[in-house]
């Protein structure tokens, strides 16, 4: 029979403290924010999926179950951290954008909107903290995903997320041939680095017919090259009007709620060097996990 097992270190106050700040943004906006607007769904997402994940977590730890769950639970907690930390976080930018941009007037229903976004942010911090406090240390023995490596991989393939959504609403990678090179580069990515995350939540990268932290390296060195790539044409055939793009956005973008298609189209290019910059630094920790410590 289980038995409870109370903890008194910080972790597990800041993941109570995560659980709470979640909870209240999503059951505040789900009670009178009034999401009329689709993208509600998706910062309800966000919240609910944080807290549920959270609860997992806890009742797991709590319950001393961490040995007879199906995942390694060295890396399963931090994973699901970054992520929660990193989806709390775009909600707390864009919520704002769509349910509180251009509003002036007192309502309830922008109070409910602007204390979600207040504990949208709590959540965020104490997600960060989590990371933070969970994160290995120099000298440490712990997961792949409790180091710097795994934790870029987790951004790496959030940020492709973030990028598919900005592409694909309204569809802007059709146009010209180079533009659909780019969507290759984020899709080819995204599947590497998503199946490296579950082949070490899984904890079956033992079973690779290849030594996996050579396979990091040469891995994040293809990224390297392919986003550099990316992070060039993009622009190029976005914004310089030789190429059929646009270099400016309209005088009614600012007006509309949200983000229009060129803001769009800019958070893309921005994002695409974010993630060049996120994997060039993977390869400098890959290329010294292998040739510094191997």
């Amino acid at each position: 029979m289980p038995i409870v097992v109370v903890h008194s270190n910080p972790l597990f106050w800041v993941r109570l403290c995560a659980l709470v700040f979640s909870c209240v943004a999503f059951a505040v906006t789900v009670h009178g924010a009034s999401l009329s607007h689709g993208t509600g769904d998706w910062f309800v997402f966000c919240w609910a999926f944080s807290f549920a994940g959270t609860l997992l977590v806890l009742l797991v730890e709590l319950f001393g179950l961490q040995t007879r769950v199906p995942v390694s639970w060295k890396n399963f907690p931090i994973t699901f951290a970054c992520y929660a930390s990193l989806l709390c976080l775009s909600a707390s930018i864009i919520f704002p954008l769509y349910y509180l941009k251009g509003q002036t007037s007192q309502s309830e229903t922008r109070d409910y909107r602007i204390i979600a976004t207040v504990f949208s942010c709590l959540a965020t911090i104490a997600y960060i903290c989590e990371v933070s406090i969970s994160k290995a240390r120099p000298g440490e023995v712990a997961g792949y995903m409790a180091t710097a490596p795994g934790l870029l991989k987790v951004c790496e393939t959030f940020v492709a997320c973030v990028i598919f959504v900005f592409i694909s609403d309204p569809v802007s990678y059709d146009s010209h041939n180079a533009l659909r090179w780019c969507l290759a580069v984020y899709c080819i990515c995204f599947i590497l680095s998503a199946a490296i995350i579950v082949l070490c939540i899984c904890e079956c990268t033992g079973c690779l017919p290849f030594p996996f932290a050579r396979f990091l390296s040469a891995y994040a060195l293809l990224a390297v090259i392919m986003y550099l790539s990316a992070t060039i044409i993009w622009p190029i055939f976005k914004f310089d009007k030789k190429h059929r793009g646009t270099s400016f956005s309209s005088n009614n973008c600012g007006r509309n709620h949200g983000l229009c298609e060129w803001d769009k189209q800019m958070a893309v290019a921005v994002l695409t060097a974010v993630n060049f910059v996120l994997y060039l630094a993977d390869l400098i920790y890959s290329a010294r996990l292998v040739f510094v410590t191997v």
